[in-house]
């Protein structure tokens, strides 16, 4: 866990004692906006996405989560109903962590309170960095989202940087592109071998970021 990362074993034991594990197939809605924030979660295994609508009902995706990483944890600090869903994108294994008890924790040692306004602004960035390009070419919006998960979901491997190989309506939400035109600049990337598809694992490869992070400008 990434919160959790550097803390001895004898901080840990009695957080780990009071959590409870849970199990969402795909496509299962693990929180919902306007619940009350009681719990907060980390995810074992699987990938979530956070989305809302915006005024005409189409849904947004904010961001994309996978192993290690924590959500829910804003409704608990602020005490206030959720102001999003996270939805399971792939069959999901969490931790559950009361509000009561995620609170205690991070009372219990400042480095901890250190650690998740880390997580949170970096997440914030990424966040921001999508907003600023949104009125960007195709191109350039589809890259930017392969690089953010690439820089936060990626697997280095012989062959590149390995990301998981997202429906493209996913990728459509993150960006703000229609699907068709995802499609077809990925077919595009895919033609000038800045990325590699392996269907059998369900992956995508990035061969050299820095090809990709031209596109950007």
């Amino acid at each position: 866990m990434l919160l959790f990362e550097g803390f001895s074993p004898e901080v840990l034991e009695p957080i780990a004692s009071q959590m409870s594990l849970r199990s969402h197939p795909v496509n299962q809605a693990i929180l919902l906006q306007n619940d009350w924030g009681n719990a907060v979660y980390f995810i074992l295994e699987g990938w979530v996405k956070i989305r809302t609508h915006d005024l005409e009902g189409r849904e947004i995706t904010l961001t994309i989560l996978g192993p290690g990483e924590i959500f829910g944890e804003m409704a608990a600090l602020d005490e206030v109903p959720r102001s999003t869903d996270v939805m399971a994108l792939t069959a999901t294994k969490v931790s559950c962590l009361s509000a009561q008890h995620f609170l205690a924790f991070l009372a219990s040692d400042p480095q901890v309170g250190i650690r998740l306004a880390q997580l949170m602004s970096r997440r914030l960035r990424q966040i921001n960095r999508r907003l600023q390009l949104r009125e960007a070419n195709s191109t350039a919006r589809v890259a930017d989202v392969l690089l953010f998960l690439a820089e936060s979901r990626g697997r280095v491997s012989r062959a590149g940087v390995e990301i998981p190989n997202l429906p493209h309506r996913e990728l459509s939400s993150l960006s703000g592109l229609a699907r068709e035109t995802v499609t077809r600049v990925l077919s595009k990337l895919e033609q000038e071998e800045l990325i590699q598809r392996d269907r059998n694992r369900d992956i995508l490869c990035i061969p050299q970021m820095d090809l990709l992070e031209k596109l950007i400008g």
